[in-house]
């Protein structure tokens, strides 16, 4: 993990945080997955190209990019919302509680969007490995 910003920006949830640990759990098996602090969050990355963010203004939730097209019926849900700021980037939240929460639903929404920023040679490491 690399500290940019962090010593400006107070941590939300920090690397110990039981959200963030069940977080990293889903996230770091990708392909060069890379966790990083980032304006007091710990953020996951397919390279440089983040995937998901744990916590939004403090709030348990992690931030992840959507498919377009599951966008609106996502915002449907009462547990997802746009995050202040990254969702003027496309970004979307799911509330979720390191015990309780749609934690199947967001490790399809961790591999949707880490598919969507990740790069060729990443997708097919990834495919590689699941096939």
């Amino acid at each position: 993990m690399n500290g940019d910003a962090a010593s400006t920006h107070p941590m939300w949830f920090p690397p110990d945080h039981p959200l963030v640990v069940r977080v990293r759990g889903l996230c770091m098996p990708y392909p060069e997955a890379v966790e990083a602090i980032s304006h007091g969050r710990c953020t996951f990355r397919a390279g440089k190209r983040q995937f998901a963010i744990v916590g939004s203004a403090a709030e348990p939730a992690v931030l992840f990019v959507p498919d377009d097209l599951e966008r609106p019926v996502l915002l449907e849900r009462d547990d997802v919302f746009v995050p202040p700021y990254e969702g003027a980037y496309g970004w979307l939240a799911l509330r979720i509680e390191p015990d309780a929460g749609d934690w199947e639903l967001l490790g399809e929404l961790l591999d949707t969007s880490y598919r969507i920023v990740a790069l060729q040679r990443q997708l097919r490491a990834l495919d590689e490995r699941d096939a």
